[in-house]
């Protein structure tokens, strides 16, 4: 007979490599807390607290730290924007966050809800019904102007925004002369709402300012994308998740031609009118009657310039469409965020460019984690050279005025002395400006449609 000791020891030969396994896994997951609480501590400390868009606000009493909504983030893992720490999820990287919205779906415990803005900072957002109406009946909003910048959400928007208005539409007899739809915009959500418009034969016109693709027309070149499985009507299935910026071009613009589709381009929407039951949309070319209309416009708006003497120059644009036109030059690119720091990073890869980056602040708070790197990565390489806490006060054909603290170049005025401004006169062939832009909030209003400022809320 066996004594107990003897007893115990098939048991004891199991349970130690299980204690080891949860040692071990204990372990792990106290180091990637302690990771997770120093990137929530970089955040806070580079003034990185504000999400850009629609994102998760977890409720540490209803959390039981799964990490379901870590792993369901689709900048999972290059970027951490949701990390569990002390046994809660947090939000620890907010200007990483892109509104995927993912992490609300695969919560197994109902903790988190998707919020618009902060208690500090408010995100000016027009009134929508669930169907995408506003309060002006017949004017529907889809995309990025509703808060959505994630293409997927802008894409699917567009397409469900036209379903709604198709079966409004439905019950009303055609008036002649009249269509069923405008649609301003050709950016995702635009796009996808005219691929949806005929292939439910809707009497639709779409209207687009600038390009097909509206914003992303004009990212960087070779700037991925992040965007997810979406449905487009007549195409079908647009089934990837990351794609740069030339191959989804390249994508839509194949789906344009091989759909048939109209779009308008180079014609710009100046007012909405009321007339009887329907509206008078006027553009640049000529006016439309429309029972309906879609706002597709993004946020954007119309760019933000600096408001300085020589701004008019004809080497002065406000979007970088391609970096190799400016190889050999003095360019000089103006801003802070991603837009400005992913311009100066792909100009400076054109050979023999000097490239100077101008910004207001004494640090890049508004861009993501990655551009920042890169961006000291190439100042310190001698790639770019940095004028923070700097602002332009001149432009002309062969130089510009730079003004701040203390610069570095041929002074104009001398040197600073007791935190006086610095002018610095730097040499100079192109200026792009990436200041962000004048967001359509009067347009909208004149329009008679509601604006909510939203600090934190749903």
């Amino acid at each position: 007979m066996m004594s107990s000791t003897e007893d115990w020891l098939p048991y004891i030969a199991y349970l130690l490599p299980l204690l080891l396994v949860l040692y071990l896994t204990s372990r792990r997951r106290a180091r990637k807390h302690d990771e997770n609480a120093v990137i929530h501590y970089e955040s806070i400390e580079a003034g990185l607290t504000a999400p850009p868009s629609l994102h998760p606000v977890i409720d540490p009493s209803r959390c039981v730290g799964c990490e379901a909504c870590v792993h369901a983030c689709p900048e999972y893992p290059q970027h951490t924007v949701l990390g569990v720490i002390r046994g809660k999820a947090n939000l620890v990287s907010p200007s990483d966050c892109i509104g995927h919205g993912a992490c609300k779906t695969v919560c197994p415990v109902d903790a988190i809800r998707l919020v618009f803005g902060t208690s500090e900072r408010g995100v000016d957002i027009p009134a929508l019904t669930p169907n995408f109406e506003t309060n002006v009946p017949g004017i529907f909003v889809a995309g990025e102007l509703g808060g959505m910048g994630l293409i997927r959400n802008a894409v699917e928007q567009g397409r469900q925004a036209i379903e709604n208005i198709a079966a409004a539409a439905e019950p009303k007899r055609r008036t002649r002369g009249t269509h069923d739809v405008v649609i301003i915009g050709a950016g995702p959500a635009g796009f996808s709402a005219t691929l949806a418009a005929h292939e439910l034969k809707l009497d639709y016109v779409t209207l687009e300012q600038d390009l097909l693709g509206g914003t992303v027309a004009h990212f960087p070149r070779g700037k991925l994308v992040m965007t997810g499985p979406a449905d487009l009507a007549i195409i079908g299935r647009m089934d990837f998740r990351e794609v740069d910026k030339e191959s989804l071009m390249k994508f839509w613009k194949r789906a344009e031609g091989e759909s048939g589709i109209r779009i308008n381009y180079q014609e710009r929407v100046d007012a909405i009118d009321v007339d009887g039951d329907a509206f008078v949309v006027t553009s640049t070319r000529q006016k439309y009657r429309t029972r309906s209309v879609l706002l597709a416009l993004g946020r954007r708006g119309t760019p933000r310039q600096l408001g300085v003497p020589g701004e008019e120059l004809p080497k002065v644009v406000y979007r970088l469409l391609d970096p190799q036109q400016y190889a050999g030059k003095n360019v000089l690119v103006v801003g802070g965020g991603d837009s400005a720091l992913e311009a100066a990073l792909a100009v400076s890869e054109a050979p023999k460019t000097k490239v100077t980056v101008s910004y207001r602040a004494d640090a890049f708070s508004r861009a993501k984690l990655r551009n920042r790197e890169l961006i000291k990565r190439a100042n310190s390489d001698g790639k770019i050279e940095l004028k923070l806490q700097s602002n332009v006060v001149e432009i002309s054909r062969s130089h510009v005025v730079l003004e701040g603290p203390l610069l570095n170049g041929t002074s104009r005025d001398g040197p600073s002395r007791n935190g006086k401004q610095h002018a610095t006169k730097l040499p100079n062939d192109d200026v792009i400006v990436c200041a962000g832009g004048v967001l359509p909030t009067d347009f909208l209003r004149r329009v008679g449609i509601h604006i909510e400022t939203k600090y934190g809320t749903e």
